[in-house]
């Protein structure tokens, strides 16, 4: 009896194939523990930049490129979604509404018309010179809002290509690596206080590990600022990816209202398929991040626990930004490089004398 099962169980082990996405997943994870390392030698470097940049790599270094293009590929595009959702869920946990409502309603009305004006000049601007894609919108998003994990939100939703939300990602997380560098030698010359160094710097900086490390330059006064004046414009991420969702289900119906049904425009199909397709009003990740908040407000968890998701939330944007930053395609990027570039210091320009002049008023 024995001598005639263990073939059969030879044979099924065998055949037995680890799922397609393991090995891209796997590489995520060692990209975000390189990642963890490079920030352990250089603190100043966020682990969410460093896995960006290390996904670069990776997409570009002779051995590993065949990887990441090859047998990887999916798990890394699905780091890229799946783990992005999860970690912008954790990322509400960070923001209470009662810390939002002790900034006072003049820096909240501030933190609203810096992201109204940098969203909507960014995306103009970006649509006249005449970005590829949904590039404009993604770096409108990221800019205003809050860096890459905005950009994966709204790719979501908008159904964006995998190369345009890459580009995007890249962009943003280079601006705002550079303004860790470039703010703190700003401070003194504008004639800022340590708080409203703090305020400006939330204001305009995209990510918020970036925000946290050009912040603490000025001491925790105005770290504790600039991390409540940002997660004000993370809390504004629900609402921006409601209104995109709800503008892309009004477009698909007009597309099959004009095309018919089951008629292929701009090569995606629209009619009855594109209707079973269409993103929800609020997708769950954002109800989840809304849930988040909701029960960070209760005061109701320890900071252990805290302390745990904030790790937790951090891994898995690094893990999805990893991804993202895999995708990137240098020779491809460069066709386009000059006008994103531009775009990305225009943006700039606007996010930060906005927020500049927002905090001179409010102050």
């Amino acid at each position: 009896m024995t001598l005639t099962a263990a073939p059969g169980r030879a044979r099924q082990a065998a055949g037995w194939r680890p799922p397609a996405t393991s090995y891209g997943l796997g590489l995520a994870v060692a990209g975000v523990a390189a990642a963890w390392g490079v920030h352990r030698l250089l603190p100043a470097v966020p682990l969410l930049t460093a896995a960006v940049v290390l996904g670069i790599v990776a997409a570009h270094l002779p051995g590993a490129r065949g990887l990441v293009r090859g047998v990887c590929r999916a798990g890394l595009s699905l780091a890229g979604k799946r783990l992005m959702r999860l970690g912008i869920v954790l990322l509400g946990l960070k923001l209470s509404l009662n810390d939002v409502l002790g900034l006072g309603w003049a820096t909240v009305a501030m933190v609203l018309g810096v992201v109204a004006a940098t969203f909507c000049g960014t995306w103009w601007l970006g649509r006249r010179m005449g970005l590829r894609g949904d590039q404009p919108l993604l770096i409108a998003t990221g800019y205003s809002i809050c860096g890459a994990s905005a950009i994966g939100a709204v790719s979501e939703v908008s159904d964006s290509d995998e190369r345009d939300v890459a580009t995007s990602v890249a962009l943003v997380t280079l601006c705002g690596t550079l303004a860790i560098a470039v703010l703190p030698l700003l401070q003194h010359p504008l004639g800022l206080g340590d708080a409203a160094f703090g305020r400006w710097v939330g204001a305009s900086v995209h990510d918020v590990g970036q925000v946290v490390a050009t912040a603490q330059t000025a001491g925790p006064a105005a770290l504790g600022d600039a991390v409540l004046v940002k997660l004000v414009r993370v809390a504004l991420l629900a609402p921006l990816v409601a209104v995109l969702a709800t503008s892309v289900r009004a477009r698909g119906r007009v597309k099959k209202a004009e095309g018919g049904g089951g008629q292929e425009i701009g090569g995606q199909e629209t009619g009855g398929q594109e209707a079973k397709r269409r993103p929800p009003l609020v997708p769950l990740f954002v109800l989840g991040f809304l849930a988040m908040t909701a029960l960070r407000s209760t005061d109701v968890l320890s900071t252990a626990v805290l302390d745990t998701a904030a790790t937790a939330q951090e891994l898995l944007l690094a893990a999805a930004l990893f991804g993202l930053g895999s995708a990137v395609h240098l020779p491809s990027l460069t066709r386009t490089g000059a006008r994103v570039a531009a775009l990305g210091l225009c943006a700039w320009v606007v996010i930060a004398g906005a927020s500049y002049g927002g905090v001179l008023l409010t102050t």
